[in-house]
């Protein structure tokens, strides 16, 4: 009405007019279509890949504990075979254990907080290249001091694969995922752990020890090409600023009693792991047992098991709480140590079965809890619980010798029930309990 009552000239102004309003309107209205339309994608694409590039990321993150593992206890069904090619003691040849994990130890600190500031991927990736040296050198060694140095420097390799794969998984996959996509790492860990110890005792058998070595240096070489390739970039990564910053976020960690906790309960893991692991060989290879080299290699298929149960410890946690899936598991693991003093050997390898699957269970929980958990710094905190976690592992390889040389299997199989209390103290004390999801 108004249109066609503006006089002359006024219903062509009116009609330019309403033309432009049109169009501005038009205009406005494709900017928050493509806003809107926008919105989701830019906020999902740090969280959803194309499958090929999901599935290549997963097969990725699995190789690097793969890796690891394949090489950390390596040498573990050898040390029978070591004390009579070198001469040397259960202590001595304990030590090819020991000092890898102790050197995971020291650096596990330092290469956290250096992630923190370089970022991911390009630390993984080199650290699995450089494995490659140390793992072709351990064959050449003429000595157990000769072998026992390069396992140290192969100590010193493993932590940029360790702490800052975990911190990878905080940072790249969403937070309702971070629980299974750690379990995922920490189940291929299991199966590189199978590996490691299985093929060294079948290999030593038939081409012997050293041969198992230079299999070892093909894998990883394979497996560090892969990751260079396939892993993608981080994406959800936040930088410190500066190695002094990292520094002073990684003592805020230690100054965190729940997460301290945590960190002390990675130490009883390993220890409890690497005690009861190592000793059981020199236990099976005496009499009633007298097993070979082969066949102690082959008592590993217990990781088995546990590699398939790891997985749903996500699920388990979600039912339950992380406190109480850990309280049940410690039980199952001291249940299933006293198991193995029953002198027969389906017996012995049912509580190693047991103790394993309680094990990667407290593992993967822990774990899961830190990455969570440790919202800055990430790698510094998942670096500093690779620390505690070793130094625990090294004191399991060294610390039951004496106990061994007293009290022989039922003396060491104590000494883990002992440590096993105190890790399930600090858990009842210090990790806030959780309500359960029942969906």
């Amino acid at each position: 009405m108004f249109l066609w009552c503006a006089g002359p000239g006024g219903s062509q102004r009116a009609r330019v007019q309403a033309s432009s309003a049109k169009r501005r309107w038009r205009g406005a209205r494709r900017r928050a279509y493509s806003r809107v339309s926008e919105a989701p994608r830019a906020s999902q694409k740090r969280l959803e890949l194309p499958p090929l590039l999901a599935d290549s990321r997963r097969i990725a993150i699995a190789l690097t504990g793969l890796c690891a593992f394949i090489n950390l206890y390596a040498t573990q069904p050898l040390l029978p075979l070591f004390t009579r090619d070198f001469d040397a003691s259960p202590a001595e040849v304990s030590l090819s254990i020991g000092a890898t994990t102790l050197a995971v130890a020291l650096g596990a600190p330092f290469v956290g907080m250096i992630a923190d500031v370089l970022g991911r991927k390009r630390i993984i990736a080199g650290a699995m290249a450089l494995m490659v040296i140390p793992t072709a050198a351990i064959p050449l060694s003429g000595s157990i001091g000769e072998l026992v140095f390069w396992r140290f420097v192969q100590g010193l390799l493993l932590p940029p694969i360790f702490a800052v794969t975990i911190a990878y998984i905080g940072d790249e996959w969403p937070t309702d995922e971070i629980a299974s996509a750690t379990a995922a790492y920490i189940a291929a860990g299991g199966v590189g752990g199978f590996l490691g110890r299985f093929l060294s005792g079948v290999i030593a058998d038939h081409g012997g020890w050293r041969a198992a070595f230079w299999i070892y240096t093909g894998i990883t070489g394979l497996s560090a090409l892969y990751v260079a390739l396939a892993l993608p970039r981080e994406r959800g990564f936040v930088r410190a600023d500066g190695l002094g910053h990292s520094a002073r976020l990684a003592l805020g960690h230690l100054l965190n009693p729940p997460i301290l906790a945590t960190f002390v309960v990675g130490f009883a893991v390993l220890f409890s792991f690497v005690a009861a692991f190592t000793y059981v060989n020199f236990y099976l290879a005496a009499p009633p047992f007298e097993l070979s080299t082969s066949a102690l290699g082959s008592i590993f298929v217990v990781y088995l098991l546990a590699v398939v149960v790891t997985p749903m410890t996500g699920r388990w946690a979600a039912r339950v709480g992380r406190r109480a899936l850990v309280m049940i598991a410690i039980a199952g693991w001291c249940a299933g140590l006293l198991i193995t003093l029953i002198p027969w050997l389906p017996a012995v390898l049912a509580g190693l079965a047991i103790s394993s699957v309680s094990g990667f269970a407290c593992q993967a929980t822990s774990t899961g809890l830190l990455a969570q958990r440790a919202a800055a710094a990430r790698s510094s905190a998942l670096g500093l619980y690779v620390t505690f976690y070793y130094l625990g592992g090294s004191t399991g390889a060294t610390a039951p010798a004496a106990i061994w040389a007293r009290a022989g299997w039922p003396g060491c199989v104590v000494l883990v029930i002992v440590v096993l209390a105190v890790m399930a103290a600090l858990v009842a004390r210090f990790w806030r309990a959780e309500k359960p999801s029942h969906s």
